[in-house]
């Protein structure tokens, strides 16, 4: 997942919390959610960490917008297993790449 930052920040790197198990990473072309190497990451840690960052970027203040595949979202969604028991009705579009406010919408949409 790519972090689109607001122009009103240059960076935004390190730990949205520890309860995710993921942290938003520099690298040379922008900034990206990576999986910690070390440490807990719970079974629905990913699907978390990119509801954090959607809601993070509707609230407009560090950031902008997030850029996700529906394959990656499909796959945070199945990490997360019998915890949402209701994201077995979404199928992921392949190729598509969704947004923060579809990101929320999806939750509102099932409940997630």
């Amino acid at each position: 997942m790519e972090v689109i930052l607001s122009n009103k920040v240059k960076s935004f790197t390190g730990s949205l919390g520890e309860e995710f198990g993921y942290h938003i990473q520099r690298r040379k072309n922008g900034f990206f959610a990576k999986r910690n190497s070390k440490g807990n990451v719970p079974m629905d840690g990913h699907w978390r960490f990119i509801k954090a960052c959607a809601r993070l970027a509707l609230d407009d203040l560090h950031i902008e917008d997030i850029l996700v595949t529906a394959g990656e979202l499909r796959g945070a969604l199945d990490e997360a297993g019998d915890i949402l028991i209701p994201c077995r009705l979404w199928t992921a579009p392949k190729g598509e790449i969704w947004h923060a406010s579809q990101v929320i919408d999806l939750v509102n949409n099932y409940g997630l």
